[in-house]
């Protein structure tokens, strides 16, 4: 409980700076803001160690892969704010972090998932590849208000912290990238891993997965061979993350929260 809190507030605090920032040069790290992100990623990572380490093992139901993927998304974030102009992702990032590790403590049925190391590979690179790719999907989002406000000469708030559009552009496409590389390992560990995908309700997930990685992989081969950017950058990437959501926390949220009801 005590690590829940502390993450959460952490959390908020330093998204909470970052919004506050007006320095003229944006481009240096807030370190206050992240001194408090890095302690909360430590705690929030301390939530789910704790689990394992005092023989709860470790949970993937639907509260505990979200709070897994914000702790991925957080830790990212964090890292890349070291060398890059990018601390402004932690206002977006933060709070949806803080929100989830407390949804967990809440609403986390406290029940472990019994899988073995294959199985439990798999659902780890599933959770990093959400992860990367959710980060990549807010990054289009401020790529598009970037070039909205630049269309419209009203560049100013937290806008102004943000690289250029170019290296904005650039940023997106190689955490795509990575993303579409940590995917492809998920769906080929599955294929490999999983066995009788009907009893446990996978194939739809498996369908919807399949779908996000072509729609990745048509992005990333576009960008290669049309240079595509932009407004349809932003939705194919858009497109694809929803297609994986779906995919698991849709299936998830069906099977564990509107089944009981």
């Amino acid at each position: 409980m005590t690590f829940t809190f502390i993450a959460a507030l952490l959390y908020l605090l330093s998204a909470g700076l970052l919004l506050r920032r007006n320095e003229p040069d944006a481009s240096s790290p807030h370190k206050p803001a992240f001194f408090l992100a890095v302690n909360a990623v430590l705690c929030h990572a301390l939530v789910h160690i704790l689990e394992v380490v005092n023989g709860t093992g470790l949970q993937l139901h639907f509260f505990a892969a979200l709070s897994l993927v914000a702790l991925g998304m957080a830790a990212l974030t964090t890292s890349v704010s070291l060398n890059q102009r990018m601390q402004a992702l932690g206002i977006a990032v933060y709070p949806l972090a803080a929100a989830f590790v407390v949804l967990f403590y809440f609403l986390g049925d406290n029940q472990p998932s019994q899988l073995g190391w294959q199985l439990l590979m798999h659902a780890m690179l599933a959770l990093l590849a959400y992860a990367t790719l959710a980060i990549a999907s807010l990054l289009a989002l401020m790529l598009w208000f970037q070039e909205r406000a630049l269309r419209n000469r009203k560049i100013h708030g937290w806008l102004r912290a943000l690289p250029p559009l170019v290296h904005m552009e650039t940023l997106l496409f190689r955490t795509v990238g990575v993303g579409f590389i940590l995917l492809s390992f998920v769906l080929v560990t599955g294929m490999l891993f999983v066995d009788n995908m009907m009893a446990q309700h996978l194939w739809h997930k498996t369908v919807l997965s399949v779908l996000s990685w072509i729609v990745f992989a048509g992005l990333l081969l576009g960008r290669w061979r049309y240079g595509w950017r932009g407004p349809r950058a932003v939705r194919l990437t858009l497109i694809a993350m929803s297609l994986l959501l779906l995919s698991y926390f849709g299936s998830r949220a069906v099977l564990e929260i509107l089944g009981k009801i």
